[in-house]
């Protein structure tokens, strides 16, 4: 059984795409499982329903509109960099309305409904074996992972949402008596559990560099450095859980292959660029032509 992982990653998800798009539509890859956390939900429901062209419109046409009913940023151009910075008025407003998050996605919700359609759900839920999102249950200090099998078209839409509301930038949401956010708070790359539901080869798109040889640029004022620290520890979450994923399939025999960015495309990936987002899936695709040859490089050097 093969599945693809994707991992959180914003904006970074435009890369993901393009590798999936290469390994689908060029190497003939039929996956049986997806399974994302944050913009790795965003984009798995759109590759299970093999609808890879809409995905790159919908995906590379994201803004902050797209996302934020209230958008707790201020982005601001000097040259070709952009530069963020905390929106008063409008975090003011969440304070006075005693809201524990600086912004709302509710946005988001909308737009996922409007672009993943009833019928492409069906599409997913029965043509796949399982299609996955991580989530974060706050109240319970632990992961959980929705299937598409256990739920219909509105729960699973709002699953797709939460796993990507990355608090307290965006909305804090509660089901079940539960309070639930950004699946990548507790699992970035959910290899491990891919295996656990009876992958025995796995592509896992990891929206990180393999190895950080670059300094990160802090934030300059408390909301800004906010943002860098929980980059940190995302960081941190996403390096354990490849090590869980690497002893997973060694235990279990899976053929893991791990895609990784070549390149740092962005210190913060909360802000959607068109411009860089489509260059980004074109440098996946890109990558990914090249990744692909050097695993089929060294499998036959192995066998010789």
């Amino acid at each position: 059984m093969k599945a693809l992982v994707i991992s959180g990653g914003g904006s970074k998800g435009a890369f993901a795409g393009g590798v999936a798009q290469y390994l689908i539509e060029h190497e003939g890859k039929d996956y049986d499982m997806f399974l994302g956390t944050s913009t790795g939900s965003l984009l798995i429901p759109h590759l299970a329903a093999n609808d890879i062209g809409k995905l790159y419109d919908v995906f590379t046409n994201v803004n902050q509109h797209t996302i934020f009913n209230i958008n707790p940023f201020n982005v601001r151009k000097k040259g070709d960099r952009e530069f963020v910075s905390i929106n008063f008025l409008n975090t003011l407003v969440q304070f006075i309305k005693r809201k524990r998050t600086f912004g709302e996605s509710k946005a988001l919700r909308r737009h996922i409904k409007r672009n993943f359609t009833k019928e492409e759900f069906e599409k997913a839920k029965h043509q796949r074996d399982d299609l996955v999102v991580t989530v974060t249950n706050l109240s319970k200090n632990r992961v959980e992972y929705k299937s598409i099998k256990d739920y219909d078209y509105e729960e699973f839409c709002d699953w797709i949402w939460i796993s990507c509301n990355y608090i307290p930038f965006m909305s804090l949401v509660k089901r079940n008596g539960h309070e639930y956010a950004d699946g990548g708070l507790s699992s970035v790359v959910p290899i491990r559990e891919a295996i656990l539901r009876g992958a025995t080869e796995v592509d896992a798109i990891i929206l990180e560099r393999e190895n950080m040889d670059y300094n990160k640029v802090l934030g300059k004022n408390p909301f800004s450095l906010m943002i860098s620290l929980f980059g940190h520890l995302s960081d941190q979450v996403e390096k354990s859980d490849i090590v869980k994923g690497k002893l997973a399939a060694v235990n279990k025999g899976v053929k893991l292959n791990l895609y990784y960015t070549p390149t740092k495309l962005t210190e913060n990936s909360l802000i959607f660029n068109k411009k860089l987002m489509v260059k980004w899936w074109q440098e996946g695709y890109d990558y990914a032509e090249w990744r692909f040859h050097e695993f089929k490089a060294n499998e036959l050097k192995n066998t010789d």
